[in-house]
């Protein structure tokens, strides 16, 4: 049987019964009802309310709401709400569902109040809709250009809004963050929070923390410098701002937290940025007035491009500063002298946990690089690591009393090539976990044994034009090989005992890659797969309840609401990002297409009916282009440097259009595209700064090649 929901502070025995009533069943209770019931202290009505700091601060108590990216300020993405629980599950229908016009990932937590939708798709686009009918109330085009696409990193996507005093909040790919009227969907204001001469972007999600809005940035893969922004809530005005690595020290250092980063930094880092990148994850602690957010890699990627050795604060690492000032209060990090790629962006949890037997207040946070950490979020004091996922190859623990990695011997090689697990990818990336305080678990998506050859090129040098991660694209030695023999990673739900530093459960994917969680008081967990299945799993023992085919890869995390008495799910499917556009083969059988939202109830019984996308035959050459097998190898290498990451690996595309079947059209245009930008306007930006003419014929070559060998259709 599923447990109530506990009883909220100042609230009446009698009151609390109603509420956990209309929770529970599915009698619609008209609005007018719920407002006169709200008079009598029976339930709330957020009409009345504003969304101000006192209402984000008791977002807990707001069950039928969900205000903030993990619905409360602890980023637990927990519901209390039990109308859809372990029994009734299986009565799970398709409310409504809307095409949202993009083949783009999406990866946003719609944020809900009032029975309103705040999300946002592909290009920081935003839409306001109606949670019962899915009928649009406005949609926002920030109007990034296109061209934009070059210098972000992971596709163009968008991670969500944050609501405050009636404004909507969000962060666009070229860097400025706008505030929006609630109801209308207009302009307020709008600033740049970047320096648009450097390839900064934003793909994450704002926090409001005490009248100021959050913002981070990403680039560090192209050459920037990291930092988070605080702006006046009302008015857009910059409060402060907090770099994450240090910059030219003949300019002065901005703090002394910054003085004492650059001792572990040698060479002339700032030249190329330095990196450590906000690019997700910021959270807030109102009790103790802190904010915190992890940082991701250093530009370039490998230590033996960046000069001497260090730890080279703050990148990988996870900080908390005073939310008033930003100055530095702590920092942890993750991975010192990162050189795989293993930012410490992922999502961070806060709770109460008694470990130990004595109650400690935490923050968690399951890295790429394979580890589960619990810190001690008022002092930043290590308490435990455990490895949540088997094949660690990169270190042999974490010192137990200190929290710094053992570092493997086959790890690092200076500037030779090797061999590491986790992949750049991680063993949990960004994709959302959630915390359910009845079972004390855990839930989040993991990746086993992922593998990747890190090779540093020797002759790598800053390149503003183009990306600057410093892997020599050209090694063709041994380990290509050794690594096309190991066994292919896999994927699975973890529920993770963060007190025992043990695995509750796993649910093992057909695929690899899992999307963000949502847990409730009845006894689920809801998450969906790049296979484009939603499924709920029973929280305390991982058994598959329920199963929805959302036609369409899902990336982004369920959110769970009430709206006239009735709980509803809702969650975002569009197939994207690195892994999305990189399409290896070993990733399962993915399902990129057109991008939707959907909203489900009991009793509903809506049919889905998906645009078809993509190809059922092979693809054949559009033209003849005579060209040495010399030509069509380089052409290879080529793609592999400038295209791959968009286009897909061997030019075999998932979400974007597959070069294979480029047509004759196309190809008649293929230089004009590729060196004059033609098509600019679509988001295929000119390469006339990276390419000579000669190149792109060979890249061509090289697409014509693959369109004439018998391969099968993406997907298959």
């Amino acid at each position: 049987m599923s447990q109530q929901p506990p009883l909220t502070p100042g609230r009446t025995p009698v009151s609390q019964f109603v509420e956990n009533i209309l929770m529970r069943t599915s009698i619609i209770v008209p609005s007018a009802l719920a407002c006169l019931l709200t008079v009598l202290g029976l339930v709330a009505c957020s009409r009345t309310r504003p969304i101000d700091d006192d209402r984000l601060k008791s977002a807990d108590r707001d069950a039928g709401n969900w205000l903030m990216y993990g619905r409360t300020y602890d980023d637990q993405r927990f519901s209390p709400l039990n109308q859809i629980n372990e029994q009734t599950i299986g009565k799970l229908g398709l409310v409504w569902s809307r095409e949202l016009g993009t083949t783009r990932g999406l990866e946003g937590t719609p944020l809900v109040e009032d029975g309103v939708l705040y999300l946002t798709s592909a290009w920081s686009v935003v839409h306001a809709i109606d949670a019962k009918t899915g009928v649009v109330r406005w949609t926002y085009d920030p109007s990034v250009p296109r061209s934009r696409a070059f210098f972000i990193c992971c596709d163009v996507v968008n991670r969500g809004v944050a609501l405050y005093q009636g404004k909507v909040y969000f962060g666009t790919l070229d860097g400025r963050l706008i505030a929006l009227d609630m109801r209308t969907g207009k302009p307020v204001w709008s600033v740049d929070t970047v320096e648009k001469t450097r390839p900064y972007a934003i793909t994450g999600y704002p926090r409001v923390a005490k009248g100021l809005v959050l913002i981070g940035n990403a680039g560090a893969e192209f050459g920037v410098r990291g930092y988070v922004s605080a702006y006046d809530a009302e008015t857009g005005k910059l409060a402060w701002r907090t770099y994450t690595v240090p910059g030219d020290p003949a300019a002065g250092f901005e703090s002394k937290a910054m003085e004492q980063a650059a001792q572990t930094w040698h060479g002339e880092w700032w030249t190329v940025g330095g990196g450590g990148t906000v690019w997700e994850g910021i959270v807030y602690d109102p009790a103790l007035d802190l904010v915190y957010f992890g940082t991701g890699n250093a530009t370039a990627w490998y230590r033996a491009l960046r000069g001497p050795e260090g730890d080279n604060l703050y990148v990988a690492s996870i900080l908390a500063v005073h939310a008033s000032t930003g100055e530095v209060a702590w920092h942890f990090q993750i991975t010192p002298g990162d050189n795989w790629d293993y930012d410490a962006t992922q999502p961070l949890l806060q709770a109460d946990l008694t470990i130990g037997g004595r109650p400690r207040k935490v923050i968690m946070q399951a890295s790429k690089n394979g580890f589960f950490y619990v810190l001690d979020r008022a002092t930043g004091e290590f308490i435990s690591a455990g490895p949540f996922v088997k094949g660690i190859s990169w270190a042999t623990g974490i010192d137990p009393k200190t929290g710094r990695p053992i570092e493997s011997p086959s790890a690092y090689a200076g500037a030779q090539p090797v061999i590491v697990s986790p992949a750049p990818g991680g063993a949990h990336n960004w994709n959302p976990m959630a915390f359910n305080p009845t079972t004390g678990l855990v839930y989040l998506p993991a990746k086993v044994a992922t593998q990747s050859l890190h090779a540093p090129d020797p002759n790598w040098k800053y390149n503003p034009k183009r990306d600057n991660v410093g892997f020599d694209e050209r090694y063709d030695g041994p380990l290509n090989d050794t690594l096309k023999k190991l066994p292919a990673p896999t994927g699975e739900l973890l529920a993770w005992d963060p007190v025992q530093q043990r695995a509750a459960w796993r649910a093992p994917y057909p695929v690899v890659e899992g999307a963000g969680v949502l847990t409730t008081a009845g006894n689920l967990v809801v998450q969906g797969r790049a296979d484009g299945v939603l499924a709920a799993y029973r929280a305390s023992d991982g058994k598959v309840l329920w199963e929805f085919d959302a036609g369409t890869g899902i990336m982004a995390p369920p959110v769970t609401y009430l709206v006239d008495g009735v709980q509803f799910v809702t969650v975002m499917a569009g197939w994207g990002g690195p892994d999305g556009l990189f399409n290896a083969p070993d990733l399962g059988k993915v399902r990129p297409g057109h991008g939707r939202i959907l909203t489900f109830a009991l009793g509903a019984k809506a049919k889905l009916t998906p645009p078809p996308f993509g190809h059922s035959e092979p693809p054949k050459p559009a033209i003849t282009l005579n060209a040495t097998p010399q030509t069509v190898k380089e052409g290879s290498i080529l793609y592999s440097t400038n295209c791959q990451y968009c286009h897909g690996m061997d030019a075999v595309a998932g979400p974007l259009p597959d070069l294979r079947y480029a047509t004759k059209e196309v190809h008649e245009q293929f230089i004009n595209i590729v060196l004059e930008g033609a098509r600019a306007p679509l988001g295929m930006p000119s390469f006339k700064d990276l390419l000579q003419a000669e190149q792109a014929t060979a890249i061509q070559a090289y697409l014509l090649s693959r369109a004439s060998e018998p391969a099968k259709p993406p997907g298959n």
